[in-house]
């Protein structure tokens, strides 16, 4: 992809997080992205920034091009691929990456330095 990039990199204390909120819903708005799409957008980056089992910083990178926003968070641990590779979260509980089907149009794990890193992408809808 090419296009604008921004990217964060910021401490997994909560306080620091609604700032990630805050940049993605900025560049959202610059695709003109519905309300709904940018409130998928959204529940997606929180139950990823939910995930944190580590004390690293994370980095939160979000690029616009054409028709597409795609948001790259990292690095997880481990965990994460174990949550993302189930369905649900049992125990009549609904799974990371079902919610995150349900909100984004595509979900990528990739490793770097031996971590998991997520990539979402949103089509913005004429």
């Amino acid at each position: 992809m090419s296009g604008d990039r921004v990217t964060l990199r910021l401490p997994r204390e909560h306080s620091f997080l609604s700032v990630a909120h805050l940049v993605v819903g900025g560049l959202a708005v610059r695709l003109n992205l519905s309300f709904d799409q940018l409130e998928d957008l959204q529940v997606a980056l929180a139950e990823l920034l939910e995930q944190r089992e580590s004390d690293e910083e994370i980095t939160i990178s979000v690029q616009i091009s054409g028709d597409m926003i795609e948001v790259e968070l990292g690095p997880f641990d481990e965990t994460l691929t174990t949550e993302l590779a189930r369905a649900d979260g049992g125990d009549d509980e609904v799974g990371l990456r079902r919610v995150l089907e349900t909100v984004v149009d595509e979900i990528d794990v990739a490793h770097r330095d031996g971590k998991p890193w997520i990539a979402l992408r949103k089509r913005v809808e004429a």
